[in-house]
């Protein structure tokens, strides 16, 4: 009888070891192989975000690389269109100069213009009207017909001379006058290409400035995707670190559980229990199942009495409790302060009671937690399931 009951104690310990499940308080932990499971698919979405911020940050690259030669290109466009406006102001300011050149020729023009006509009138004035001498009296004085053809030919020559002269001022006047005009045109032209030129540049700088403002919001978010993807990338090594050890702890227990299936149990006669013992149990079912029903409380109780019965397991109470990683109200500090307290009611000191006399309602389960899919558990008290 006694080494059956060794044979089923030893089945159940290998099959609850290979779940490795930890107790917590209320939320209680998973196995090591359902934890490095969880933590492989996790690193696995973790990698695929990663992807997705590479792809992000290869289109932002793309997109900027797009701007930059587009806000090359625009720069090109600008220089030319500056130097475009750098050649209509030089034409313009040529342009000034030959106006300024014309209209000095046409007031010389004009003046030599005024001065040929003051100079005939000078003249007429002076044949009919100075002293005595007159037209009439220039013929009538010829001493001979052919004298006074000769002088009557001199006379009409001067007049020919000084109208030829005023005509030939007054056409150089006009032509001067026809070239202001042209000048003005071509003047009046190269100001609206100016002007032109002026806005297609504004036109020009805004873009450059907008898109090199967008290239630098896109630098921006590159920035921001390449600190995300270097935070990923460390959350992948920090997972892969903790895959690893998880990976470790699963071969261990595994280990053990290969161990505990070959090895024997303690009787309960063979522990021996500290006066403090109960005083620490008693608050560590407060903190574990401190809602649950009575028959709750025991039960976690008989988990810890298991563990001190298995060869596996310290044989202590303070070495069942507070192994590392084992109840969570150790590592909180919940224990701790419920110690301080004495937060254990009436009942948890009575269930503390009863699995310190060997008293099981779970057999010799060595874990509990709330269910979760992939635990077939060998009880359901309350809340939680044992196994």
């Amino acid at each position: 009888m006694k080494k059956k009951t060794l044979r089923r104690r030893s089945f159940c310990m290998a099959v609850v070891l290979f779940a490795a499940s930890i107790p917590m308080a209320q939320t209680y932990a998973k196995t090591t192989e359902q934890q490095l499971n969880e933590a492989q698919q996790q690193q696995q979405e973790t990698q695929q975000e990663l992807e997705g911020v590479k792809d992000n940050l290869s289109s932002l690259e793309g997109q900027r690389n797009e701007l930059q030669e587009e806000l090359s290109n625009l720069n090109d466009q600008l220089n030319e269109v500056r130097a475009n406006l750098e050649r209509i102001e030089e034409n313009l300011d040529l342009k000034e100069s030959e106006i300024e050149q014309t209209q000095a020729l046409l007031a010389e023009a004009r003046e030599v213009e005024l001065e040929q006509y003051e100079s005939m009138k000078e003249r007429i004035r002076f044949m009919y009207e100075n002293g005595e001498t007159t037209y009439l009296e220039m013929l009538f004085s010829a001493n001979g017909f052919a004298d006074f053809l000769n002088r009557s030919e001199y006379i009409e020559q001067i007049e020919r001379y000084d109208r030829r002269k005023l005509e030939e001022y007054q056409e150089t006047c006009l032509l001067i006058e026809q070239q202001e005009e042209l000048l003005n045109e071509e003047l009046a032209g190269l100001q609206e290409l100016r002007e032109e030129a002026r806005v297609e540049q504004e036109r020009v700088d805004t873009l450059v400035a907008e898109t090199s403002q967008r290239v630098a919001g896109y630098s921006d978010q590159i920035s921001d995707t390449e600190a995300q993807m270097r935070a990923y990338e460390a959350e992948l090594a920090r997972q892969n670190d903790n895959i690893e050890a998880l990976k470790a702890q699963l071969a261990e227990e595994r280990r053990l559980a290969a161990l505990a299936a070959a090895s024997a149990w303690r009787d309960i006669s063979e522990v021996q229990f500290e006066e403090s013992d109960r005083y620490l149990l008693a608050n560590l079912i407060y903190c574990e199942a401190g809602g649950e029903p009575y028959e709750g409380k025991v039960a976690v109780g008989a988990v810890v009495i298991n563990r001190m019965l298995s060869r596996v397991f310290p044989d202590t109470m303070v070495g069942v409790i507070y192994a590392r990683r084992q109840f969570s109200p150790v590592a909180s500090g919940r224990l701790a302060l419920a110690l301080s307290r004495n937060d254990a009611t009436e009942s948890c000191y009575r269930a503390a009671d009863e699995a310190m006399s060997g008293r099981t309602n779970v057999s010799d389960c060595l874990f509990f937690r709330t269910p979760i899919d992939g635990i077939d558990p060998r009880y359901r008290i309350g809340g939680h399931i044992f196994y």
